[in-house]
């Protein structure tokens, strides 16, 4: 007996044969074998470069299955070089390269492809000369030597799981260089994606009905897997306009134009928050009613909070100790022609609230804040200070249907411990992440990328069909 051992058996090819690209996500592709090409090529479309110049990176869309268009996975990759390639017929075009695993029947090794439009070829993917290992044999005579796959797995649940974390191009619109603002970048890029800093007020739309686009500085904004608005106060009529028109061009938006206009309106707030029956301090408006008292009334007694309808952290919200001291400062503002809002003053809170930090459907941080020295106002930009804190049930429920109130997927929900249970201030959809990361040593930055990755990595989009059937 011989002790040489057995000599692996080459694999078999035909002319066609099913393959996988899992670092690419498409788990079922037919691919015809063609010795006399050097690189592979895959048929792609939608081709966009992102990233810095040192690492970039590709993105682009493939249909895998031939006369179904309207089944779309969108992909991304490193650049890993640009080739001049001619084509059968002679043309020559400039390709991008990337570099994937090709997977047959359990084995597994990297190729390089290049992106090219085939959608006048039979074939989705073309396997040249450098994918061919060194033990594989050509039989050209037949085809699908190797184990068949389906297009079936398209249109199963599984496909999914089988999506490899692709890198996204996102854009945060912030006007600030703040801490929230650097956080994102910092996270985002640590995760592979490619982050934009965008200005609000910078940008200018094309509104047309086939073809809406946003532009800045002269060019037009390329297409982004997500965008989260960092909107200030001064900006929002402007601001949710420009995340209208990302809405529109189908951009996935962390807080809508709508959560956002509706969050900022404190008297529609106070409305939508009421209609659905979220606790929160008895709450008077009017525009110029004839007797004051009969305002003071509709809320309680003094002291009693006198809240400017556009205030923002804490600036426009007074504490009137006395009913007499109430008197005054509503006609001060009414001789200013402001709009404000009265509300009872939650006595039991103590000059504290609680700050839950809302992302998607779970409360993943909450801090308690408490005034500086002789202020009744929490607000840390005001010198208050903060700390970690345990919330109840009943809170964290309260907090989650605040958000969901404004269809906000990141919010910062202010309530105020009361003998008669959680009542909410305020939903803040620009929360700040320093005092809450500062104080609870949570990754929120995190935790916003985890949800937007898990709402832009979708399994294949499909699309209205195009006709065509399925071969598969």
């Amino acid at each position: 007996m011989s002790d040489t051992p057995d000599t692996p058996q080459p694999l078999q090819f035909g002319w066609e044969e099913w393959i996988s690209l899992p670092d690419i996500g498409v788990p079922a592709l037919r691919a015809k074998v063609d010795t006399g090409a050097r690189t592979s090529a895959l048929h792609a479309f939608d081709i966009e470069t992102f990233g810095p110049s040192a690492k970039p990176k590709v993105r682009f869309t493939v249909h895998p299955i031939p006369g179904r268009d309207d089944l779309v996975i969108p992909c991304s990759a490193p650049i890993l070089d640009r080739r001049e390639v001619a084509s059968s017929n002679g043309e020559r075009e400039l390709r991008y390269v990337i570099q994937s695993t090709l997977s047959v029947n359990g084995d597994s090794w990297p190729i390089e492809i290049t992106l090219t439009n085939r959608s006048t070829m039979t074939s989705r993917m073309l396997l040249g000369r450098q994918a061919l290992k060194d033990h594989i044999s050509i039989v050209a005579t037949d085809r699908f030597l190797q184990p068949e796959l389906s297009y079936d797995v398209y249109h199963t649940s599984k496909m999914r799981a089988v999506q490899p974390k692709r890198a996204l191009r996102i854009a945060v619109l912030s006007r600030e260089n703040n801490y929230s603002t650097r956080r994102l970048v910092e996270e985002g890029e640590s995760r592979g994606h490619t982050v934009e800093v965008i200005d609000t007020t910078r940008c200018y739309m094309a509104i047309n009905a086939l073809a809406p686009e946003v532009h800045y500085d002269g060019k037009r904004l390329p297409r982004y897997d997500a965008v989260i608005p960092r909107i200030g106060a001064s900006v929002t009529a402007y601001g949710a306009a420009v995340i209208r028109q990302f809405e529109t061009i189908g951009t996935f938006c962390a807080n809508t134009s709508a959560g956002i206009i509706a969050s900022r309106d404190k008297l529609y707030a106070h409305q939508l928050m009421a209609r659905a029956q979220v606790g929160m301090p008895n709450t008077a408006f009017a525009a110029s009613p004839k007797d004051t008292g009969n305002l003071i009334g509709l809320v309680g007694t003094a002291p009693l909070i006198v809240k400017l309808l556009e205030s923002t952290q804490g600036k426009g919200v007074v504490l009137a100790e006395t009913k007499k001291a109430a008197e005054s400062v509503i006609d001060a503002f009414r001789g200013l022609k402001a709009n404000f809002l009265v509300q009872d003053f939650v006595k039991e809170a103590a000059g504290e609230d609680i700050r839950c930090l809302v992302i998607g459907s779970k409360v993943v941080a909450s801090m308690k804040r408490t005034g500086a020295d002789g202020d009744f106002r929490s607000n840390l930009h005001r010198g208050g200070s903060a700390k970690s804190v345990r919330i109840t049930k009943t809170e964290r429920d309260t907090a989650i249907r605040a958000a969901k109130v404004f269809d906000l997927n990141m919010a910062g929900v202010d309530l105020l411990r009361s003998e008669t249970g959680p009542k909410v201030l305020e939903v803040n959809s620009s929360p700040g992440f320093e005092g809450i990361e500062g104080s609870t040593g949570k990754n929120i930055t995190g935790a916003l990328y985890d949800m937007i990755e898990a709402r832009v990595r979708p399994a294949p989009i499909r699309r209205r069909k195009t006709g065509g059937k399925s071969d598969g």
